[in-house]
């Protein structure tokens, strides 16, 4: 009997006819089947399938023992070379060493032909690629492992048998095999990547590479694949991005964020080893399977995949045109700043970073765009959470202890750190309060943009408290919500507000003692009960009346802490005169106003507004010559505010203390010299003789009445500043202060914002209220307009030039008249022969003509007086009606000094009767 063959196959070689011959053998050793050849036939496929099995299982648990050592031995290898320091290293050899068990089974089971397939030139050199370590980069656990080589450079005795020599069940398996291993970034036997993708270009991998499949694939297979190969690309994208964003440059949110991620990314691992498992023992495990078991997966890497892009392009490391710089140029003024301090070289070129709130505002925009997605709200809400963090005990640190711990430049405050709060005394602009802590608009999240201003101020608030003292830092802040999704997160910024504005308070009106020091500043800046002040003046006059490039400032300090302490005085019991200083200042009071004015523009309005005068608008001319300018002139106080009470009594509010005081003082000392040159008048015996010219006795009168109309104004002038200005303007302030520092309204105060988180006021609008006090105080006194000043100016220099001109004027009188003539000459004989004094001063000499040039230099100041005075009237009846009614009040008290007759009430009939 021959052995039986399939229909039309023949045996063609020893081997087959001897594997022929086999099988006949063991097929006629069995008992024959009675009748049926098709039984017969149907035992021997049986007995020879059960065969090959027990067979190929046995092979098989051969194969795995010896895989099991080599991946021992292999580990073993790794270990001796690799740093003791990177457990990354180890986690990625492992996952290498997993991939590469399936990939040899898949070689073995492609048959020992294609193993021992031969060039025409013979064996070739087994192909042996190394893995190398990679250098170190900011990323603490980026893969330290080199990427392996493309399939493309294996030796061609390595190829697979081709797909359409296997079956469809065979190219199922193969299919399977492969995706398992491109799951994880590798490439397969079939499944490779694209011949134009670089593995080793970091964007070519961030955007995920493309995969090819070999030729012979059954269609549906390939639809299939090429569905499922997607996944495949975004795992490797999101991989890379990881690694990318887990650089030190980046930020804690990104890190916070990516730590997220790579949890998600060791699930997704998990589930491509859970398959493997379910390929192996599962015989109906097929791709459509595999396909279902990976949708969700695949909808969670798309949700991370179009994230991660989205951060890279905000980051400039992926293109995009549309994107805007995220990087707040001021924030690398420290770092140059620090830079050139230490000698060090300064990039002047930056890197757009989106980090710390853009983070989290790119993922909220996310979240709301992807609301109607379950799947993709969860997991956006997830990466939200744990990116939040980091952000939320930043936030949490300011909030409670007023400090910023922001290594990287990610967060909503910003603190320049080169204003210190030692340079407050040289602080004209108010930097330390106003630029020291600072919003980044761009790195605010969408859930502070709301309560931003709050977050600043609490934090200000409480770095002012911590700098006194008053905040223990060492306390760990307890039960405070460390995510954006908790639902406490905005009582917790309420409440730190407003603990953080009752401790300010608290500090500054009680502890400090806030409203105590500013009646001090009024007792010395505003002359407020000012007889300590007007006996200063007496004492310094000598020193005062000095050119004040000559002025001894010390004589004065001296003869000021003197005054100061003379008892009875309101300034003896004051217990901060010692902060009290004095200053002499170069430059005249018109001109610093005049630099003021233009600085700030506060007169742009008034400047266009031409139709009242043809005085032109404030220019940087200096309006005065401030060369010769006295000490009268030049005097002004200095405070020294210690802090915290330096934020609300900062330098920029102590200079306009300072304009007041030498407005005042400026009225204070014309009045003074007008008020003594009356005295002069009354004393001085040619104005006491009546002249028998009649014209001489009318120009005295005129004198005298110039004279009072000047008092009148200068009097007038100094009555409004101080009881119509300054004292209303003081009592609302002092008043509104009360409201804060009274114990029932600060008791009740602190319920309120104990129970319900919210401030009844401020510190900042207390110091609001400071600012608008004074620059309330100098636009009412008309040191903030510059016609106004130009105006005053003049007028005030004119006084000024009559009363110093009076005793010349004196002098005239007497050459005007004969008898006075006669007599001064005798008594000045007579004075003579008296000290036997050997020189002889000029004699008076009568002279005619000078009662008129008497009256024409008396009608040139008068003339000069009213002109300006009708000007200034006029500017403040058009301001009256056009800025602030109070002007209307100061018009109706001037107006009495523009009359040329007799005025009344100023204390001078007895002259004027005479």
């Amino acid at each position: 009997m021959s052995a039986r063959h399939p229909p039309n196959v023949k045996p063609s070689s020893s081997a087959e006819k001897r594997a022929a011959a086999s099988n006949f053998t063991s097929t006629s050793s069995r008992p024959r089947v009675p009748s049926g050849g098709m039984g017969g036939e149907n035992e021997r496929r049986n007995s020879t399938t059960a065969h090959s099995r027990k067979q190929s299982a046995a092979t098989t648990a051969g194969e795995r023992r010896i895989e099991k050592r080599e991946v021992r031995e292999r580990e073993t290898e790794i270990r001796r070379t690799r740093s003791p320091l990177k457990h990354s290293s180890e986690s990625r050899v492992n996952a290498r060493n997993r991939a590469e068990k399936p990939q040899r089974h898949t070689e073995r089971a492609s048959g020992s032909a294609a193993v021992a397939r031969k060039t025409p030139e013979g064996p070739q050199a087994p192909w042996a690629p190394q893995a190398s370590l990679v250098p170190h980069t900011t990323a603490p656990l980026a893969s330290r492992i080199s990427i392996p080589p493309r399939a493309l450079t294996a030796p061609s005795s390595l190829l697979p048998q081709p797909l359409d020599q296997l079956s469809l069940e065979a190219q199922e398996t193969a299919i399977i095999e492969d995706l398992l291993f491109v799951f994880m970034g590798f490439e397969g036997q079939y499944v490779r990547f694209v011949d134009a993708y670089n593995p080793h270009d970091e964007k070519e991998r961030l955007v995920g590479p493309q995969f090819r499949i070999l030729p012979g694939l059954d269609p549906s297979l390939r639809d299939l694949t090429t569905s499922m190969l997607k996944m495949a690309s975004r795992y490797i994208a999101v991989e890379t991005c990881v690694e990318v964003l887990s650089r030190e440059e980046y930020g804690a949110v990104n890190h916070a964020l990516c730590a997220a991620v790579r949890r998600l990314l060791k699930d997704y691992l998990t589930l491509i080893a859970q398959l493997e498992h379910q390929m192996l023992t599962n015989p109906s495990f097929t791709l459509h399977v595999l396909n279902l078991h990976t949708k969700q997966t695949s909808h969670m890497l798309f949700q991370l995949y179009t994230t991660g892009i989205e951060l890279l392009k905000a980051n400039g490391v992926l293109e995009d045109d549309e994107s805007e710089d995220s990087l707040d140029d001021t924030d690398n003024i420290e770092g140059i700043l620090e830079s050139l301090k230490g000698g060090g070289n300064v990039q002047l070129t930056s890197k757009k970073i989106c980090k710390g709130g853009s983070v989290l505002g790119l993922i909220t925009r996310r979240l709301s765009t992807m609301s109607g997605d379950p799947a993709a709200r969860s997991l956006l809400t997830t990466l939200l959470r744990e990116a939040s963090r980091p952000y939320m005990a930043m936030l949490n640190e300011w909030l409670h202890h007023g400090g910023i711990k922001d290594p990287h430049a990610e967060f909503l405050i910003k603190e320049q750190k080169s204003i210190k709060r030692e340079r407050l005394d040289q602080d004209y602009t108010d930097e330390y309060w106003e630029k020291r802590y600072t919003i980044r608009d761009s790195l605010v999240p969408p859930q502070l943009e709301g309560v931003k201003d709050k977050v600043l101020l609490a934090g200000k608030y409480l770095n002012v408290v911590r700098e006194c003292g008053g905040v223990d830092v060492s306390k760990v802040v307890q039960d405070v919500p460390t995510s954006f999704d908790d639902s406490r997160f905005l009582d917790n910024v309420n409440s730190a507000y407003a603990y953080a504005n009752s401790s300010l308070f608290n500090l500054l009106l009680t502890t400090h003692a806030l409203p105590a020091r500013l009646r001090s500043l009024k007792h010395y800046f505003f002359l407020d009960r000012s007889d300590f002040f007007s006996y200063f003046l007496e004492l310094g006059s000598s020193e005062l009346k000095k050119p004040a490039r000559n002025v001894n400032i010390g004589k004065l300090q001296s003869l000021l802490d003197i005054v100061l302490r003379q008892p009875g005085s309101v300034a003896a019991e004051d217990p901060y005169k010692e902060d009290v200083k004095v200053q002499i200042n170069d430059i005249g009071l018109t001109n610093w106003l005049m630099k003021i004015v233009n600085v700030t523009g506060l007169d742009q309005d008034a400047a266009n507004t031409n139709s009242i005068s043809n005085y032109t608008p404030a220019t940087t001319a200096p309006v005065t010559d401030d060369s010769q300018i006295t000490g009268f002139q030049a005097l002004v106080f200095d405070y020294a505010m210690p802090f915290p009470l330096s934020l609300v009594v900062s330098r920029v509010t102590l200079t306009r203390y300072q304009l007041l005081f030498r407005y005042l003082l400026s009225l204070r000392h014309l009045e003074t010299s007008l008020v003594e040159c009356w005295g002069d008048q009354g004393k001085t015996s040619a104005w006491k003789h009546r002249s028998k010219n009649p014209k001489i006795e009318l120009w005295k009168r005129k004198a005298w009445t110039l004279r009072a109309r000047m008092l009148v104004f200068v009097q007038q002038l100094l009555y409004y500043c101080t009881a119509e200005v300054i004292e209303p303007n003081w009592a609302s302030l002092m008043s509104r202060l009360k409201e804060e520092g009274g114990e029932d309204a600060k008791g009740k105060g602190k319920e309120k914002e104990g129970e319900e988180g919210e401030v009844k006021r401020t510190v900042d609008e207390l110091m609001q209220d400071h600012v608008d006090f004074l620059a309330t105080c100098l636009k009412e006194c008309m040191l903030t307009n510059s016609k106004l000043l130009r105006i005053n100016n003049k007028i005030m220099s004119t006084c000024t030039m009559f009363a110093t001109f009076t005793s010349s004027l004196s002098r005239y009188l007497i050459t005007a008249d004969p008898d006075l003539a006669s007599k001064a000459n005798a008594a000045k004989t007579q004075s003579i022969s008296h000290r036997h004094s050997k020189s002889a001063s000029q004699p008076y000499i009568y002279d005619p003509t000078r009662v008129d040039k008497m009256f024409d230099l008396l009608t040139k100041y008068e003339d000069n007086f009213a002109r300006h005075l009708k000007i200034l009237l006029d500017t403040l009846n058009y301001l009256a009606a056009t800025e602030t009614v109070v002007f209307l009040s100061l018009c109706a008290r001037l107006s009495s000094a523009g009359e040329g007759g007799m005025v009344v009430g100023v204390g001078e009939g007895g002259t004027f009767g005479s």
